[in-house]
């Protein structure tokens, strides 16, 4: 389900006026005509109807009216509020109700700009780029000022296609270390001794001698039931050093799985892992 997500300030009295690329995405996107009815995520994170009250066409901007809570609605996705008090009952969203952080060590900016799109498309909340063994110094440096708005943008136009209630954050790129320090302290968050949430994590390795179970860990942490913060790690083109995936299964609690499948690309292996545990733990 597509969605527009409206920026701060954006909305007023009800009204919602839209010029520039918003724009361009209401009529070349979602192409919509006056009248017509749309969702629209607002900065708190509640998903509203609106109606299309206007299109200037001659001065390319549009004006949405949010509609008035009647208890029916065209939207099919999930609150905010669902999100932070664990998700709606039959809702199906399993990505809703778990908070999943993706550490990926940093590949090429193209390739990491993918991985970026398809993280958030799968709602994944937190995204942290690793400088690792293996990947570029100069990658870490691609994501500073101009190049960390276009992340922004990338990550909005998926939400908005992908219809996800997860506003994804891109950190700033760490050291493994200080990864796992950041991994350890949300951790902390929730409790990790409380036997009510479960944190799980996991680190794809090439190798195939890794022992860890991704079934087995999930299982033993109570499920989608318990389970309320997931990470999976992923390597740059190079992967991961043995040195790191014993780093984060020593001081992160990592798991290192191995799945027997054929070599995959980077951005490839990301969007595998998120997409396993995801249905692991749904199930």
């Amino acid at each position: 389900m597509r969605q527009f997500i409206v920026e701060k300030g954006k909305e007023k009295n009800g009204l919602i006026q839209l010029d520039g690329k918003d724009y361009r995405y209401l009529r070349q996107v979602l192409r919509v005509r006056a009248g017509d009815m749309v969702s629209v995520r607002l900065p708190s994170g509640d998903l509203k109807n609106a109606t299309v009250a206007a299109i200037d066409e001659s001065a390319r901007r549009g004006t949405l009216q949010i509609c008035a809570d009647t208890g029916r609605s065209i939207t099919r996705g999930v609150q905010a509020g669902e999100v932070e008090d664990g998700g709606a009952a039959g809702s199906g969203n399993g990505a809703a109700l778990v908070e999943y952080w993706l550490f990926q060590f940093l590949p090429r900016p193209q390739k990491f700009e993918l991985i970026v799109r398809q993280a958030t498309e799968c709602g994944v909340a937190v995204i942290v780029p690793v400088v690792g063994d293996f990947s570029e110094k100069s990658s870490a440096q691609a994501l500073q000022g101009s190049k960390k708005e276009r992340l922004d943008r990338i990550i909005k136009e998926a939400r908005q296609q992908s219809g996800s209630p997860v506003d994804t954050k891109v950190l700033e790129p760490v050291s493994l270390e200080k990864a796992i320090e950041l991994w350890n302290e949300a951790c902390g968050e929730i409790g990790d001794f409380d036997k009510l949430n479960h944190p799980v994590a996991f680190v794809l390795s090439e190798r195939d001698d890794c022992s860890g179970n991704l079934r087995a860990t999930v299982q033993k942490a109570g499920g989608i039931e318990k389970i309320k913060k997931a990470a999976i790690a992923v390597g740059s083109e190079g992967g991961i050093s043995p040195e790191e995936v014993k780093l984060l299964e020593e001081k992160g609690l990592f798991v290192p799985v191995h799945f027997a499948v054929n070599i995959l690309r980077c951005e490839t292996a990301a969007l595998y892992g998120i997409a396993a545990v995801q249905s692991e733990i749904n199930n």
